[in-house]
């Protein structure tokens, strides 16, 4: 495996690689890797011959007062993580390769970003489009892939790359989860013992209200309700938003009548997390937290 840290070398990299005919496969990551990365890097070598992982705390998604600087970084567990799975190169660039001093032109979606996470984050998803972007024009992916736990971050990267007209396959891949449904994530090593207990609030409100749907239930109101009494109930549960809405516009739904996605974002302590499952009223239901 090799490490790559400039992007003059990755770029001449992935010439290199396409020159030869193989096909790259490209896994963005902020590292501090989990298996839900890995399960990301796996999906991309099923999908392509030579895989790519960019690793980089991005400071453009970070506003103020959140956990840039506090983020988990952990570079050589990642690197011996990702050599086991058979990771080709790392992308490890310095700040100052991708956003020199005199940096100034941003990627700005004009929709996506007015919901869920974008309205207490204003400035967060003008970051991640243009991370990626930048990734994308130096890693010269053929396939990326993303987890679908952050379904707006799929939605947006999903839709930059049909508006800019990225020739890239954008493959959204199923939220992994820990054995008692809670969602994996690098934010959850903040979490204590207690709080981590009311985190699972998330998970289980999600299914409630999947149960609720499949009752005969479609006012996104009464679902909402449902999922914010059982949240507030547990201790250090703090609610962002509940949302039911469009998979594809992220408007919000007040009648649920076709496949919706319901995504939430709770601060727990002081760790923010969220997650998001489909709410569809013809879909049966399984008791399987992998399979959401």
């Amino acid at each position: 495996m090799e490490i790559i840290s400039t992007t003059k070398k990755m770029q001449e990299h992935a010439d290199s690689v396409r020159r030869l005919g193989k096909t790259i496969g490209l896994v963005p990551t902020m590292g501090f890797l989990h298996e839900g990365h890995l399960s990301l890097m796996r999906e991309a070598r099923k999908r392509t011959e030579h895989l790519v992982v960019s690793i980089f705390v991005n400071p453009t998604q970070f506003g103020p007062g959140e956990d840039f600087d506090a983020y988990p970084r952990a570079f050589e567990r990642d690197a011996a993580l990702a050599e086991k799975e058979g990771v080709d190169v790392i992308f490890a660039p310095v700040e100052t390769e991708l956003y020199t001093k005199e940096f100034q032109t941003y990627v700005v979606l004009e929709k996506i970003p007015k919901h869920l996470c974008g309205i207490s984050r204003p400035t967060h998803f003008r970051g991640v489009a243009t991370v990626v972007a930048k990734l994308f024009n130096i890693v010269k992916p053929d396939t990326a892939v993303f987890g679908r736990k952050d379904y707006q971050q799929f939605v947006l990267i999903r839709r930059m790359a049909i508006d800019l007209n990225f020739d890239i396959e954008i493959v959204g891949f199923p939220t992994v989860r820990e054995s008692d449904g809670l969602a994996m994530s690098s934010r959850n090593s903040y979490l204590t013992p207690e709080q981590r207990r009311s985190a699972l609030s998330l998970y289980r409100s999600l299914i409630e209200g999947r149960k609720l749907v499949k009752s005969g239930i479609k006012n996104s109101s009464r679902i909402i309700d449902s999922a914010s009494k059982l949240i507030n109930s547990h201790k250090e549960t703090d609610i962002d938003y509940i949302s039911i809405c469009d998979p594809e516009t992220l408007v919000e739904m007040e009648i649920i009548d076709r496949p919706a996605i319901m995504a939430l974002a709770v601060k727990v302590g002081k760790t923010r997390l969220i997650d998001n499952m489909m709410l569809n009223p013809s879909e049966g239901m399984t008791d399987d937290p992998s399979a959401y």
